[in-house]
């Protein structure tokens, strides 16, 4: 292997193992060791751990339109601020599925061994201005050429921001900016402090971003290779899956549902929104959403996986197939 891919696998790898080793101390606690049964009525209870993002909304909307009282579920939801947080926790059973999962962290897992993935159902494929690079006002950069060796903050390094980010720029042919590890909530402050030249911010943050400093949009991170391209997911272990069939699959059944209802009634997530984010009721009328498939498709997952391996943020080609929950 060349001396520079030897170095950014060992980088990934450093990367990655920093990151479940930081979140080892951010491990969830008080929750249920795993797929326990509800003493009063005898639903299974499952505990998700959740980001307070649009890409969680069907999870909300299968616990408030009870989808998953239906399949016989108690769905007890957990807030986390990055999906990595929730990793050592899913790994040790205290968390039996992870919403609003980012792909690309646990397929890197995957291929690492330190995660035995499968993924109930998708949370969100990228839609237009569902996640913006926004910069200040009175910016000097002008154009997406500008952003160029300029400090662009993402929640989360080598992860699918800076993947959608890269592809959107080179198919530009422009050249990449230096990426800076700052979370969602504090993006705003860190464009306004001068910590980071632009924010990619995604919903409802971007919203937010723009309405607090009235930061505008130097680049539509939903746009050109990026659109439809799928984010996130619902995921689990494979041991989960195995000791819970019932449960699992009734957990893909119920978000799916929901996904359905995302997709085909807006309003009805934008009513949700408020109830597990920080956005008003106002705010979240204006909010640019993501798509919500009904379905997984294993083709549009294997076009996210061959993108990460022509950045590097992969080195084998995963099928996954075998990794989706009937």
């Amino acid at each position: 292997m060349p001396s520079h891919r030897l170095h950014r696998s060992r980088s990934r790898t450093k990367h990655l193992a920093a990151l479940v080793a930081a979140a080892a101390a951010l491990i969830l606690v008080g929750c249920d060791n795993g797929a326990t049964p509800h003493p009063a009525d005898g639903r299974q209870q499952l505990t998700v751990a959740a980001l307070p993002l649009t890409d969680s909304a069907a999870l909300y909307l299968a616990r408030d339109r009870g989808l998953f009282a239906k399949e016989g579920l108690d769905v007890r939801i957990q807030p986390v601020q990055q999906s990595i947080q929730a990793l050592p926790a899913l790994l040790k059973g205290q968390v039996d599925v992870i919403a609003s999962a980012n792909y690309v962290t646990y397929f890197q897992a995957y291929e690492k061994g330190t995660l035995d993935l499968r993924i109930l159902a998708e949370g969100v494929r990228i839609a237009p201005h569902m996640m913006d690079v926004r910069v200040p006002g009175d910016s000097a950069l002008k154009s997406p050429a500008d952003l160029a060796g300029k400090k662009v903050a993402v929640a989360v390094l080598n992860n699918i921001q800076s993947l959608t980010l890269n592809a959107i720029l080179d198919a530009r042919h422009i050249g990449r900016p230096v990426y800076r590890q700052i979370l969602f909530p504090q993006m705003g402050a860190a464009l306004q402090r001068g910590q980071a030249d632009a924010v990619h911010a995604v919903e409802p943050f971007d919203t937010a971003i723009q309405g607090e400093l009235g930061a505008r949009v130097l680049l539509d991170g939903g746009s050109g290779p990026a659109k439809g391209l799928p984010a996130s997911g619902y995921i689990t272990t494979a041991a989960f899956v195995k000791k819970n069939p019932k449960a699992a699959a009734g957990f893909r059944r119920a978000v799916e549902a929901a996904s359905e209802l995302a997709a085909e009634d807006p309003a009805a997530v934008r009513a949700e929104l408020p109830k597990y984010t920080k956005v008003t009721a106002d705010q979240a009328r204006s909010i640019h959403l993501p798509a919500y498939p009904p379905t997984a498709d294993p083709a549009a997952l294997g076009r996210l996986v061959r993108l990460m391996r022509t950045q590097g943020l992969l080195t084998k080609a995963i099928d996954p197939a075998p990794l989706l929950v009937k």
